[in-house]
Order: C-alpha cells, then structure tokens, then sequence
C-alpha cells in the first residue's frame, strides 16, 4: 500500500480584519432585532472603508433598531477606539440603506419555505478533539491569541488587524506536524520586526503551537513586507461575506457559497449549513466515518430539501447512500425543522462571526452538540 504525504494550509483573521469587521457589525445588527423579535428577518451587507461604515439590505421586524448605535459599539469592542488608527467609532461616519424584503420572497418563507435557492456544506473529522480540520482550528486559535495579548496588554503595540496561516503536513490523510505558521499583526509605527518576532514566538505562536507540534524544517514568518502599521479599514475596504472559507473549514471542505453573517435563519445559506455540521459532527462522533461531507440543496419557498448526499472518503461504516438515506429518515431539514432543532432564534450571531462558525466550545452554538449520536448509532445499527 503506498503511502501519501501532503501539505493543507489554512487561514484565519483576527477580529479587526475588515471584512471581519463587517461581518460583526452585520451579525450585531442582526442580534438587535433577535433580542426583541424573534421572528423578524433580516438580510443585511455592511461595508467599512476609511472613516466610513454603510450597512445597506432588507429587514422585516416588529422592532426598532438603532443601526448607528449598534454600529459604534461593535467597532468599539473590536478596539479601533483612537482617530490614529484611521476608524474610530466615535467618528466615523455612518450610512444607512435597509428597506423593507420583497412580498414575493415573504409570502414563500412565512409558510415555512426556505429563504431563497442554493446548496450547503457540512463537514467533520476526527483529527481533533473539536471535530474540525487540525489547521484552520490552529489558525483560529492563533487569530484568538493574537487578539488577546493586544487587549489584555502583554503586548500593548498591537493593534486590531491581523491574519494567520498554517500549514501542516498529513501522511496517509491524518495530520502529524506543523510545516509552518504565518502571521501578519498590525503594529504601531516604528516597532523594530526583531522585537516583534520575539514577542510573538514567545506570547502567540508557543502558546497555541508547542515545539513538539513542529516539525525538524519548521518556519515562523511575520509580517512579509517587513512592517504592518497602516491596517484595518485605513488600508483594505471590508465586506460581509468575504471570509467563507475561514468561517467554515478553511477550504479542506466544499462551500456552497452563501456566507453567514447577516442573515437570519430562515436563510438556508446559514441554518442550513449550521444543522449540516451539526449531522457530520453527530455521525463522526458516533463512529459512522472517520470524515463526512453533506451536501444539500433547496429551493425558494419549498420546505422539504431539494437534494441530499454524503461522503465518507473511504471512511464510513455504511454505504454513502445508505447514510443519505438515514439522514432523511432521522432529522427534519425543513427551515422550520432546522431553526426548533438548533434554536436559532435567538440574540447568538455576533459572536460566531469572528474565529469561526464551526468547532466552538460555547453552549449557544447548539450546531455543536453531540446529542444524536445514540440515535444514528441505534439506527445504524452500530
């Protein structure tokens, strides 16, 4: 049998990454109308760029929401607090343009249709304890530590913009060492590179990677083009929905395409792929497969999925098709279905709009759980 080695890299931001920004600021206001109506809909796109914030898109809801307000505390939290930093909450200026959601798209969802056409992915694997793949977890949790050595002031130079990337090297489809780690950390001006790259060794990358995670040729890059000072919406416009790939499983998994943030649930795009995580995690966890991949797909205001399929990579104890069926057969994948199961509505999403979607240890993020294994494994026959 021969045997494959490889190289799978990933990446992660930290909080203060523009498009990041953005889909905080999007998911905030998203949460503003959860708090007070549960059934309101929301569909909204922010853009940052500097000294400017425009959240634009649809809403339906009962409640009054105070873009502006929820704006400015978002990026207050995020820390782009001084006027130096080229966004500051406090003076940017903020623009608004939500109009009410087209009555042809209402009458399909308040029956229970799904939000709109389009297909999700859902993924897990046993490589780590989270069920995710071992580099994006690395890379999120590089991300994390970033930002909290700048907010707790063990490193007081850093500022909120930053970017990581690791890459690992796998034999025989399972990870063994880490090849390399890239950060990119914001700074003020004028930090020399050599300090930086102790400081950062020593509070970022051994706390999250210890040497014996290495490999013997391991690489630590910092800030490639020698300085990061000029950062966050000062140098980079930001989206909501531009960072898929780092919400979901850092491209070792298929993307349907649809991004997360600023969507309520009855938009498949987002409960869709929550509850199909939610099934892959579920069916590694109970011993079905070592990896699982779901895919399923609907149609604007039709209940009952389009289609739905599993992969196994070689892995599974059943046939693929036989897990497709048993998915069908055990959980309810109407949008109703998917929103009681997971409890998704609910003032939860700002939160998961930075470090990740997937692979949280937080009892909000109900995708998480691990409470149908007994099922699938009963009705496997396990």
């Amino acid at each position: 049998m021969s045997h494959k080695s490889y190289l799978l890299t990933s990446e992660s931001v930290t909080e203060g990454h523009p498009d990041k920004i953005c889909d905080q600021i999007s998911d905030a206001v998203l949460d503003a109308v959860m708090r007070d109506d549960p059934m309101g809909r929301v569909a909204v796109e922010t853009m940052v760029t500097t000294g400017t914030c425009i959240v634009a898109g649809e809403m339906c809801t009962e409640t009054y929401v105070p873009v502006d307000e929820v704006v400015r505390q978002t990026v207050c939290d995020i820390g782009y607090t001084r006027a130096k930093y080229g966004f500051d909450y406090e003076t940017i200026g903020v623009l608004t343009a939500i109009h009410e959601q087209s009555p042809e798209i209402a009458q399909g969802v308040c029956v229970g249709g799904a939000g709109d056409q389009g297909m999700m992915f859902g993924y897990a694997t046993n490589e780590t304890p989270e069920y995710m793949p071992l580099p994006i977890m690395l890379a999120h949790k590089l991300a994390m530590r970033l930002a909290e050595v700048r907010k707790n002031g063990t490193l007081p130079y850093l500022r909120p913009d930053g970017k990581t990337q690791v890459t690992v090297r796998y034999e025989d489809d399972r990870p063994v060492e880490v090849v390399k780690v890239l950060l990119a950390a914001q700074h003020r001006p004028g930090v020399p590179q050599e300090e930086m790259w102790e400081d950062l060794e020593k509070h970022v990358l051994s706390h999250v990677i210890p040497r014996e995670q290495r490999s013997d040729d391991f690489t630590f890059l910092l800030n490639r083009t020698g300085s990061f000072s000029v950062g966050g919406p000062q140098a980079d416009t930001g989206l909501t929905g531009r960072k898929i790939i780092v919400d979901t499983y850092g491209g070792l998994a298929r993307h349907g395409g649809g991004c997360f943030s600023g969507k309520d649930c009855t938009k498949v795009d987002r409960s869709g792929a929550y509850m199909m995580r939610y099934i892959a995690k579920n069916l590694v966890a109970a011993g079905l497969a070592d990896r699982c991949e779901i895919q399923v797909a609907y149609a604007i205001g039709d209940a009952d999925p389009f289609s739905v399929a599993a992969w196994t990579f070689g892995t599974g104890k059943l046939p693929e098709s036989e897990i497709a069926r048993l998915i069908t057969e055990i959980f309810d994948l109407t949008p109703r279905g998917m929103i009681e199961h997971l409890n998704l509505r609910r003032p939860i999403y700002r939160k998961t709009a930075a470090y990740g979607h997937f692979g949280r240890d937080d009892p909000d993020f109900t995708w998480e759980r691990l409470d149908a294994v007994d099922v699938l494994r009963e009705a496997a026959r396990l």
